[in-house]
């Protein structure tokens, strides 16, 4: 009995820290105007997000503010869908862990982002994953800081319901089929995987943030 009652109070202690890490990444986070206005300043000035500075990564933030820019006019969401969201009445943030070079958030946050304006109960934050490891630790992907990771958070409790990433089922598997030939992900694939998201049009994603709200 005692052993149960020490696990349960681990496990609330647990739940404690997790609210304290997640408002503090909300309280450090960016709505998606100020996100894509720090994109752009970091094209500007040559930079990027992140602990890596590397020209390659300077060279990824340059591809995904092209590449987001399509993506914010394209994306068009189901009138049905539209209107669910619009009556959503669960106030819920999504909380997305990521980085100015990452190239799935490329097409992800604008998928987001078209989910957030049709809902007026969904706040839509971004947070710089290597601002809070702890944070992204406790929703690491196979043992890896992979993103972009997106939590969805019950803003009176900072509690995390839900959590999805960091990219749709049928990337996921071109991804970790092309790792188990090659061992790692090349530049050609990279290209490859962005081909993939263009011709799925956001459908995958659309689907599965879907179903991560049914859920909740």
């Amino acid at each position: 009995m005692s052993f149960t009652y020490k696990q349960m109070q681990h496990n609330a202690d647990i739940l404690v820290e997790e609210s304290t890490l997640v408002k503090e990444a909300i309280e450090k986070s960016l709505d998606y105007s100020a996100y894509r206005e720090l994109v752009q300043k970091q094209v500007a000035e040559g930079r990027t997000s992140g602990l890596n500075q590397s020209e390659a990564y300077v060279y990824y933030t340059l591809l995904n503010h092209k590449r987001m820019n399509r993506w914010d006019k394209k994306i068009v969401l189901p009138e049905v869908l539209k209107t669910t969201l619009a009556e959503m009445e669960q106030n819920r943030i999504w909380l997305v862990l990521t980085e100015t070079w990452c190239g799935d958030a490329a097409p992800v946050l604008p998928v987001m982002h078209a989910f957030a304006s049709a809902a007026p109960s969904l706040n839509l934050r971004i947070a710089h994953r290597d601002e809070h490891p702890l944070l992204m630790d406790r929703f690491l992907t196979e043992g890896a800081r992979s993103i972009p990771k997106l939590l969805a958070v019950r803003p009176d409790s900072n509690q995390v319901v839900g959590s999805w990433g960091p990219r749709p089922n049928g990337a996921r598997q071109l991804v970790e089929s092309y790792k188990e030939k090659h061992g790692k992900l090349t530049p050609e694939f990279r290209e490859s995987l962005q081909k993939w998201y263009n011709q799925d049009q956001g459908a995958q994603i659309i689907q599965e943030l879907s179903s991560l709200l049914a859920l909740e």
